[in-house]
């Protein structure tokens, strides 16, 4: 498994998973669907928006339909024999502290044909040290606590639950569990 960083060379079998109705966004099912659109206006724009370590984009749709300010951020993309997934880091210059309209720093999403081989705790593994030379010292991550396989990945890597807490309602309400994974020092 490695990530890679998105480019035109990977984009056929990004969009491939999309049009599937697979969305980098798990709890944004429809960013399939936008981002098909904005890969179809734009692929080289579209490409160059998934690195954005100043947050020069546009605005963000929060599952509410509301929209808040876009974060620094990098996407990465799970490469194993083919496309395989999305992990992505987002951060506050500065601060470990992330704005309440942010689940966490790290979001990942596999593609459903290649669950259950290890990849999303390897990728999320293999960029954590590319996350400390943002400046943050730690990560949150958050859940729902129904979704064992995402607990796994965050606990083989270190996580360790700091709480389970209410869901904001800009995401859709609900429980979720807060985990956290200190990062070595450079």
């Amino acid at each position: 498994m490695r990530l890679v960083t998105p480019s035109l060379e990977y984009l056929d079998a990004y969009r491939a998973a999309l049009e599937t109705g697979w969305s980098p966004r798990t709890t944004r099912p429809e960013a399939a669907t936008e981002e098909l659109h904005a890969i179809s206006l734009d692929p080289e724009g579209f490409i160059a928006s998934l690195d954005d370590p100043d947050a020069r984009g546009g605005d963000i749709q929060l599952q509410d339909g509301n929209f808040v300010k876009r974060l620094p951020s990098f996407r990465r993309w799970i490469w194993h024999a083919g496309f395989c997934g999305s992990i992505e880091l987002r951060w506050q210059h500065g601060t470990n502290a992330l704005p309440p309209t942010c689940l966490g720093h790290i979001g990942y999403a596999v593609v459903p044909w290649r669950r259950r081989e290890g990849l999303a705790t390897a990728a999320l593994g293999a960029l954590l040290p590319e996350t400390r030379r943002t400046g943050l010292t730690f990560v949150d991550l958050t859940t729902d606590p129904g979704n064992t396989a995402s607990i796994r990945v965050i606990e083989k890597n270190g996580g360790q639950l700091v709480e389970r807490r209410d869901k904001a309602l800009t995401h859709g309400g609900g429980e979720e569990l807060l985990f956290r994974i200190h990062l070595p020092l450079l």
